[in-house]
């Protein structure tokens, strides 16, 4: 099963941060996801559409600047960091679900990552490209076929995983509260993989474990990992 350290290790380090990133390679996560809006073209890596959440600013993401961003204090004095920034730091070390937060984020995405492949060590098999916005992601994998995309669900959808076939998805990406028998069963016929946020409680890691799930985002890698190895599962390392 596939540990995917949500928003870096958000649990020990403010989240979508550099630190929160280098923490969980600290911690062995397989992989790390992130959430990316656009501010003046360029890629930021944040959660809400409201600063005031996460960092001491307040009003919408893109209504600053790049100059403005780079003031605010995204916690402990961290900053919120541009995707390039996190793709140095990460430098091909893991691998790396981006989620498409924001209107216009595939644009600036596809040639962001054509550049990280080329210089700082990434190969196409470490990204996962997911959104709640699938037309976004239909862009996505019209562009570049080869890249692994994830269909992000807040429920249980009616026809289970047919949207992940009907775009050729990777995975689908849903919420513990939303896990159903059948969706997961529905996935498995369709050789979609599942994964599952945010699973932090040892009793619902061990529920995952137990239904033979793919992998899942949780806010804690290490103590996440350590639970998988004590009940004789360990982590997968590649998405395939």
């Amino acid at each position: 099963m596939k540990i995917i350290a949500h928003r870096g290790a958000s649990a020990d380090a403010p989240e979508n941060t550099l630190a929160a990133m280098e923490l969980a390679l600290e911690q062995d996560a397989d992989a790390i996801e992130l959430d990316v809006h656009c501010v003046e073209g360029e890629l930021v890596v944040i959660h809400d559409r409201y600063l005031d959440h996460t960092t001491s600013g307040q009003g919408l993401v893109h209504n600053m600047t790049l100059a403005q961003l780079a003031t605010l204090d995204a916690g402990g004095g961290q900053r919120v960091p541009t995707l390039w920034q996190v793709m140095q730091c990460v430098a091909g070390r893991c691998d790396i679900n981006i989620e498409l937060k924001g209107l216009g984020t595939a644009d600036p995405l596809l040639p962001l990552l054509a550049r990280a492949e080329q210089s700082l060590g990434f190969n196409p098999e470490q990204w996962l490209i997911s959104s709640f916005h699938h037309p976004m992601l239909a862009q996505v994998k019209q562009a570049r076929p080869e890249l692994k995309i994830g269909t992000l669900f807040a429920g249980c959808p009616l026809r289970y995983a047919e949207v992940a076939s009907e775009l050729n998805a990777h995975s689908v990406h849903l919420s513990a509260n939303f896990l159903d028998a059948e969706l997961l069963a529905d996935s498995r016929r369709r050789g979609t993989k599942i994964y599952v946020y945010t699973v932090d409680r040892p009793d619902e890691v061990a529920e995952m474990i137990e239904l033979g799930v793919d992998g899942i985002f949780t806010n804690y890698p290490a103590r996440t990992r350590a639970l998988c190895h004590s009940q004789r599962l360990a982590p997968g390392k590649v998405w395939r």
